[in-house]
């Protein structure tokens, strides 16, 4: 049977009330991908983010990204701390996905990117002794969400840190993030961040360009 994670989400809200103190340390890969969800949880849960994001393969793409983080954190003036974790592409992503390099985005690759990043959070929730973890990553309609709730169940029984599951692109929230991002003026890249992302994403537009010509 289909599990409706955005229902199990929201009973788990319900459940610890508006306002609680429980913490939360959300995984973001970008302010877009962010904002509309962090807007939601802030009504429930204490939440800080956590960026760690090996994949985005280009320094200058990271960096860029990072900054609109905290952009979009100062301008909405909101009482949250930004974690950064290790950016080391080369020892975490790339050996990581060893061996995936040319398979399609939304194949294996993007699995064990998913992994690599979510349990890095739930780590980093354990340590700092968080009541719960989770990621962004299902606000994209190109995220596999169900991919993405079975690990966060597999690594809350690893790290016994509870795992807040959702598809945060319910409920309209994917288009909320869209208008945020244009409201504010943040960066919104095109694709997700990893050197084979990108690759395939030239080429597709190259494919379609030779097609209008």
């Amino acid at each position: 049977m289909k599990v409706n994670y955005e229902l199990e989400m929201q009973k788990e809200l319900d459940r610890i009330g508006v306002k609680s103190e429980k913490k939360l340390l959300i995984h973001s890969c970008c302010a877009p991908c962010s904002c509309a969800i962090i807007e939601h949880l802030k009504e429930y849960l204490n939440l800080d983010i956590y960026f760690y994001n090996p994949n985005i393969t280009e320094k200058e793409e990271y960096i860029t990204r990072l900054e609109e983080q905290y952009t979009f954190n100062d301008a909405m003036k909101f009482e949250i701390d930004i974690l950064e974790g290790e950016y080391s592409p080369s020892k975490d992503f790339i050996e990581k996905i060893k061996g995936l390099e040319d398979e399609k985005e939304g194949g294996p690759r993007c699995y064990e990117c998913y992994k690599l990043r979510m349990e890095a959070t739930a780590k980093k929730a354990k340590e700092l002794h968080y009541d719960y973890f989770t990621t962004v990553l299902s606000i994209s309609p190109l995220k596999n969400s169900v991919w993405i709730n079975e690990i966060g169940i597999q690594l809350e029984k690893k790290y016994e840190v509870k795992f807040l599951k959702g598809d945060f692109k319910k409920k309209s929230r994917y288009l909320r993030s869209v208008h945020l991002s244009k409201e504010h003026n943040l960066y919104r890249q095109d694709y997700c961040g990893c050197i084979y992302s990108k690759i395939e994403r030239q080429k597709k537009e190259k494919e379609k360009n030779n097609g209008e010509a």
